[in-house]
């Protein structure tokens, strides 16, 4: 019996292996939202043009779960961090910082690849998220698993 094995190569430039580059108002933003209690999410996008990870878009601290999931594409792959306060069984208000990798099915291959490779570098570059959650659907994002995960 003989058997054939085809290998398929794929080559990532030397910034997509190692992860992009992440901007400076990225890191900014973050310690605003996280010291400061400036925003309530921050919704991040891979820029290919220049190699790095930008601030899209940021949302007011009045800003509702339902805002910042409803910001996100529908069909484009998407970082984020959403600051969820919540009531703890001994009536005390807490917070917990949220990093969420946002990959819809329905999105890009290359594009998920890009934001896969580079999730590890990004994530180092904003010290403080207390829970990481990836989702390929809205359903595993949903409030009550947010609620979950945080308690």
């Amino acid at each position: 019996m003989t058997y054939s094995c085809v290998c398929v190569c794929v080559l990532y430039s030397a910034n997509s292996a190692s992860g992009m580059a992440v901007h400076d108002d990225c890191k900014l933003k973050f310690q605003e939202l996280k010291a400061k209690r400036t925003f309530r999410f921050i919704i991040f996008t891979i820029d290919e043009k220049i190699q790095q990870v930008t601030v899209e878009k940021l949302g007011q601290p009045d800003a509702s779960y339902e805002d910042f999931t409803s910001s996100l594409p529908a069909n484009e792959c998407r970082y984020a961090v959403f600051d969820f306060d919540f009531t703890t069984d001994e009536n005390c208000q807490k917070s917990k910082i949220f990093f969420i990798s946002w990959a819809p099915d329905t999105s890009r291959v290359r594009s998920k690849m890009l934001y896969a490779s580079s999730k590890d570098r990004f994530k180092r570059e904003l010290d403080g998220i207390q829970v990481e959650l990836q989702a390929t659907d809205p359903s595993e994002m949903s409030f009550d698993i947010i609620k979950s995960r945080a308690i």
